[in-house]
């Protein structure tokens, strides 16, 4: 017996998660549309072509700063499936902290011992504690404890108070105190010094991403919102789903699916889904997360001393928490010859910052950068760029864990994936990769109801 029909399956979501379910689901045959507001691919790691009169546009940037890690190997899998290895770059570029005026390198063993600001042994004692929580083998132990107040104790309150407490409060601000200390473990033990890029942006990632769905029959819609999402059908077993989509074209319709993958945050997906149960909303409508603002410059020279690519900002009073200079990693040449610099920000999504426009965030942000390197001038700045991205930061509680959903939902044909599933880390591209790949062996192994005897290609 044959079934000339495909199950077909809507993924909510262009960002990693997305459009890797999208290309798995399209590998095995499935029938699939992705719908992504944005009018490019890739979500937080999307790019824009800062060296337009080279050739091709020359390569992508990313608009908030991304790097790979040799831990990554998911997403790294993927480069290499894309036929976009030959492109990666590693190097173990240099971090650095400003503290007191001055730059120090503590990120590595020897750059912590000669961190003069700590006395010898607060040095080693700090050096103790995180060659711990690189070495354990999961975060079980550290359930239920803050990252402020665990290593305030383990490492001492003047080691904690002047590497780590001004990281977590540049970055959360008012929750800085309530950050569970699994998501601080995570980022210790889960990464490494030597660091990857694709010299051609992320973008291209996910452009060969899109290329690829489609040519294996899927569709995306880029710069198509969705609306809404409901079951229609009667029974135990649930029907079809609706889902109802706007263009930015004004161009509106619904469209039929056998079920939905919604790859949007756990609250925008209880928002977008209807007729979800009361008892689920209350349990998974819950949490907060900070938006991402990064203004990007190019500059006619190198800003940062010691060819330094990543700077913390731990003196207070500056408005961005993080200084990177992407072409002390990547080469300017790549970009016409242009010295770009991220400026990076987390804020609550209220904040007045992502409401005003690129020229009144210049005018706060290159006199505090003239603090941060001396001598630094604003006639330096070529050109500039601001972009702004909402839940983008988790805000990872104590209590974060209890909320996560389950990657099958509670309507029949319903999944969903998040950044609130990779915990405890909270964010990246390789949790996002990892985790649509977990969850498209999840969907083969239940079919879409009424769909249990379709298969490949249709061929009961």
């Amino acid at each position: 017996m044959t079934s000339l029909r495909r199950p077909h399956a809507a993924v909510l979501g262009g960002g990693a998660l997305g459009l890797t379910l999208a290309l798995r689901l399209a590998q095995r045959g499935e029938a699939v549309t992705l719908f992504e507001r944005e009018t490019e691919p890739g979500g937080l790691a999307a790019g824009f072509r800062p060296a337009p009169e080279l050739p091709g546009g020359g390569p992508y940037l990313d608009r908030f700063y991304h790097h790979l890690f040799r831990s990554d190997t998911s997403i790294l899998a993927l480069v290499e499936e894309m036929g976009l290895g030959a492109h990666l770059r590693w190097g173990s570029p240099t971090n650095m902290v400003l503290w007191r005026g001055k730059f120090w390198q503590p990120y590595s063993a020897t750059g912590l011992l000669r961190f003069l600001p700590l006395p010898l042994l607060d040095r080693v004692r700090m050096g103790a504690v995180l060659a711990l929580l690189k070495a354990w083998p999961n975060e079980r132990p550290f359930e239920g404890h803050t990252a402020a107040r665990w290593l305030r104790r383990a490492m001492g309150a003047k080691g904690f108070g002047i590497l780590w407490e001004p990281l977590l409060r540049a970055k959360f601000g008012a929750r800085a105190d309530d950050i569970a200390m699994p998501w601080f473990w995570s980022r210790i033990h889960c990464r490494s010094f030597s660091l990857g890029y694709l010299d051609l942006g992320h973008q291209a990632l996910y452009d060969r991403m899109v290329a690829e769905i489609t040519r294996l029959g899927g569709t995306v819609r880029l710069g198509t919102s969705v609306d809404e999402a409901h079951l229609v059908g009667e029974g135990a077993d649930g029907g079809q789903w609706a889902v109802a989509w706007r263009d930015r074209d004004g161009v509106a319709g619904t469209s039929r699916f056998d079920r939905v993958a919604s790859t949007l945050p756990v609250r925008v997906t209880a928002r977008v889904v209807r007729g979800l149960p009361e008892a689920w909303v209350a349990r998974h409508d819950w949490g907060e997360a900070y938006g991402a603002h990064c203004l990007v410059l190019s500059l006619d020279r190198p800003l940062l001393p010691h060819g330094a690519y990543w700077l913390n900002v731990n003196d207070p009073g500056y408005p961005f928490l993080v200084v990177v200079e992407h072409t002390n990693y990547a080469p300017s040449s790549l970009y016409g010859g242009r010295h770009l610099v991220y400026l990076g920000n987390y804020h609550p999504m209220d904040h007045p910052i992502f409401g005003r426009d690129i020229e009144s965030v210049k005018a706060e942000f290159l006199p505090a950068l003239a603090r941060v390197v001396p001598g630094f001038d604003a006639s330096w700045v070529r050109e500039a760029w601001m972009f702004r991205a909402p839940y983008a930061q988790p805000i990872v509680t104590r209590e974060y864990a209890a909320h996560i959903p389950a990657t099958r939902g509670p309507l029949p044909g319903l999944w969903i994936g998040s950044m609130f599933q990779v915990y405890p880390q909270d964010r990246g591209q390789n949790y996002s990769v990892a985790l649509a790949n977990r969850l498209a062996l999840e969907m083969a192994a239940d079919p879409a109801p009424g769909l249990a005897g379709v298969t490949r290609r249709g061929v009961l």
